[in-house]
């Protein structure tokens, strides 16, 4: 058995969707913190249920939904990460935060790359940064492993990469 022949083709992240209480507080915080702007709407009996939100500069489509139950629930957990080219760009992004106010958990050297964690929208999702940039080699197939991330992020957590 060919398990690269019988592999799917797949192409990325179409977009992302997370359940929000208040569309339009979510809509202008992810285009005031990370610049995403309105594309797509869905009314569902005359009400606004839904948007998608686009990014400018790359980033994954954000498709909002307004349930208000599942907002509550998913609040503090990071679903996705958003990758970031590189470790000047993460902590430009850091810096940008920082100049609007928003509180996170600094850029921490991580697995692979450089993490910018601990960004919480106004339904408290976590949104994470991750950088396409890795800082360590491997071998194709070698499976990194990672014991006790928070204690040896800390470790490790530079000032700036």
């Amino acid at each position: 058995m060919n398990v690269e022949a019988d592999t799917p083709s797949l192409a990325g992240v179409h977009h992302l969707k997370l359940p929000v209480r208040d569309l339009a507080r979510s809509e202008a915080w992810y285009g005031r913190t990370l610049g995403y702007r309105r594309a797509a709407e869905f009314v569902e009996q005359g009400v606004l249920m839904g948007i998608v939100l686009s990014h400018p500069a790359g980033g994954p489509d954000l498709a909002l939904r307004l349930d208000p139950g599942r907002a509550e629930a998913a609040a503090g957990f990071d679903y996705f990460a958003i990758a970031v080219p590189d470790s000047a760009a993460i902590v430009a992004l850091a810096a940008r935060l920082e100049a609007l106010g928003e509180p996170h958990g600094g850029v921490w050297r991580g697995l692979r790359g450089w993490v910018l964690p601990m960004l919480h929208d106004p339904d408290g999702h976590e949104v994470r940064f991750y950088t396409t940039e890795e800082h360590t080699s491997r071998e194709p197939g070698e499976v990194m492993r990672m014991v006790d991330a928070q204690e040896t992020a800390e470790q490790v957590r530079p000032a700036a990469p």
